[in-house]
């Protein structure tokens, strides 16, 4: 007779259980109960705590856990550390690793093992990995890391990229256990030229650490090769160090995390790329007037909001303050424009969105000050992706591809004293016999990618000036909606014409890490949501839209100026002689266009879904 199945434990069932005592040993002791959602902490001794202090830590503000040995024979404890990111009073997020000592058995060989199962524990419920009750926990559950390739672009933002990369980034997904190859873009449409070379097979998933320019080149790069129905299926990720972080913004929200901008959005999408997952994600194919398609994963934009993103970049060096000073300039020479907006309805329009609560205000960008850029050396794009020549060297874990010596993490060696140590104990240092992020094995070296062009000479810190003609993408899928550009619509289809303030047409929630354009939009919903304002709108009518969208609650402010409507296909035909258009904020070339939504047709890396704020 088959046994029964068994079955995931609920959220509030104990996984595990146990007293543990604390580094430095001369500590507290803890009655430690893990579940599927949190790890809950009770101070036992020296005294009891009624309310305990941070009592509660839920998964979602943990990166990762790994097991620890001293480096004292005569210590028969084992150890595990706990890597968590909690919110301080303020709402950042601080870095404050728990370690709990396993000291219930007399040997250090039975007392590994219970740390041991505790760390496996831990790590299979981040990861997605069901648990049910009667379960032996052994490392065997763990599934394999991930390998990701991660590229940096040093210019995103304020020119802080690379920095916040290695304080934040590079230190948290160590601690994962994530396996990554670190690289360093030199020059637009470098990453483009990456991805359409690289082995697709050694990779599990493609992640950005920039604003959205930088995984617009991604992307178009992987549908830009004779395989991209396999290379698209490639998860994409996006970790915010640019100005406008719209994809991030709408990552976080997914997550369940409170609106945040600067570094705040930066750990939390971190924290989400630990806890792997990934979801279907549309895309938007634009044709030109030239004939020339691209794909676009964010939004199409004409008149005031793209006149806003192309006229600000002169104040890049302000971050994302640079909208909402070129917002006012914009406002304050408001202009119209003439044009013809024609779609295609949604099978299944979705109500107007008029969210039932106000989301959270967003905290202000935080105020750093901008780190000189680092010096850049150009040579032509090398065959293998460890051998580029970069400003400073390509990292890569331990596990990946290519090896990383030892990490320094926040200030800690292999050994972390930094964090945990204390006079007259001895340090701790990685268990050898658990895989970690500091003891793992080389794998084999990377496949030569195909050389790309020449590189074109920057002479100075500055990126290079955004071409008004992109790369023109040859693959990718049929757009089996869209009649010829220029040909008559069928008649299924629904035109506008007249005076317009702006037009926008998005996909995800987002149009910023702060500013929720279609609040019910989802990845996968199959449809692009398409926004307008007349012309006839005063100023202070304008600012209360763009001020309720940082709510995402402008669509019930009545205004009768703002349209909405959901389309699975647009055709937008300017019939002013000057403007400016943008896809996911690159500048294109301004005349007619016209675009499809491909449903599904990519895979974004999000983390597991969180409760809605």
């Amino acid at each position: 007779m088959a046994p029964p199945p068994r079955l995931p434990l609920a959220s509030s069932t104990p996984v595990l259980h146990g007293e543990f005592g604390s580094y430095p040993a001369h500590g507290p002791r803890f009655a430690l109960t893990l579940t599927t959602q949190a790890l809950h902490i009770q101070r036992l001794r020296p005294k009891p705590e009624a309310r305990p202090r941070d009592g509660l830590v839920p998964l979602s503000e943990v990166s990762g856990c790994g097991t620890l040995q001293s480096r004292s024979p005569t210590d028969t404890a084992a150890y595990f550390c706990v890597y968590t990111y909690p919110r301080g009073r303020r709402g950042s997020r601080r870095r404050a690793p728990r370690t709990f000592r396993a000291d219930g058995a007399a040997t250090y060989e039975e007392n590994r093992v219970e740390a041991q199962r505790w760390a496996t524990a831990l790590m299979c419920l981040l990861r997605g990995v069901p648990l049910s009750g009667d379960q032996e926990i052994t490392p065997g559950l763990l599934p394999r890391r991930p390998r990701l390739l991660i590229l940096v672009n040093p210019f995103g933002g304020r020119g802080l990229a690379w920095q916040r990369c290695m304080d934040h980034v590079v230190p948290m997904i160590s601690e994962a256990g994530l396996s990554f190859n670190l690289i360093q873009t030199e020059r637009q449409n470098h990453a483009r030229e990456l991805v359409q070379g690289l082995n697709l097979s050694e990779w599990e998933g493609i992640v950005t650490v920039s604003g959205d320019g930088l995984l617009y080149e991604v992307l178009n790069g992987l549908l830009d090769r004779p395989d991209w129905e396999d290379a698209v299926r490639m998860p994409i990720g996006v970790l915010p160090c640019g100005s406008g972080n719209a994809l991030a913004g709408a990552v976080n929200h997914y997550g369940g995390f409170e609106p945040a901008v600067g570094v705040d959005l930066l750990l939390n999408c971190s924290l989400l790329l630990c806890r792997g997952g990934s979801q279907p994600l549309d895309l938007l194919s634009v044709t030109l007037a030239s004939g020339s398609r691209c794909f676009s994963f964010l939004s199409v934009a004409w008149g005031f909001l793209s006149d806003v993103d192309i006229h600000s970049e002169r104040f890049r060096a302000l971050g994302s303050a640079r909208f909402t000073l070129g917002a006012v300039l914009g406002l304050a020479a408001l202009h119209t424009y003439r044009g013809r907006l024609s779609y295609l309805p949604a099978t299944t329009e979705p109500a107007l969105p008029i969210p039932g609560h106000s989301l959270p205000r967003a905290k202000s960008e935080l105020a750093l000050a901008p780190a000189p850029a680092p010096a850049v050396t150009h040579s032509p794009l090398h065959r293998s992706v460890s051998d580029l020549p970069l400003p400073q060297p390509a990292l890569a874990s331990p596990g990946s591809p290519e090896p990383l010596p030892d990490l320094s993490l926040n200030g800690g060696g292999p050994e972390l004293t930094g964090d945990w140590g204390g006079a007259g104990d001895a340090p701790l240092s990685p268990d050898p016999l658990l895989p970690s992020p500091l003891n793992s094995p080389k794998t084999a070296q990377l496949s030569p990618i195909t050389e790309g062009p020449p590189e074109m000479p920057v002479s100075s810190g500055a990126p290079p000036p955004t071409s008004t003609t992109p790369k023109v993408s040859t693959w990718g899928p049929a757009d089996h909606l869209l009649p010829p550009l220029g040909s008559p619509l069928p008649p299924d289809w629904v035109t506008i014409e007249g005076e317009f303030v702006l037009m926008l047409a998005i996909l995800p929630s987002h149009l910023g890490a702060d500013l929720v354009a279609a609040p019910h939009a989802r990845f996968d919903d199959g449809v692009v949501h398409l926004c307008w304002v007349r012309s006839g709108v005063s100023r202070a009518a304008l600012l209360r839209i763009l001020l309720a969208m940082e709510h995402g609650n402008h669509f019930s402010l009545g205004c009768p100026h703002l349209g909405y409507a959901a389309a699975r296909a647009f055709r937008l035909e300017p019939l002013t002689p000057r403007g400016v258009l943008t896809v996911d904020g690159e500048l294109v070339e301004y005349g007619p266009m016209q675009a499809q939504v491909h449903p599904s047709l990519a895979k974004l890396l999000t983390g597991p879904a969180g409760q809605r704020p």
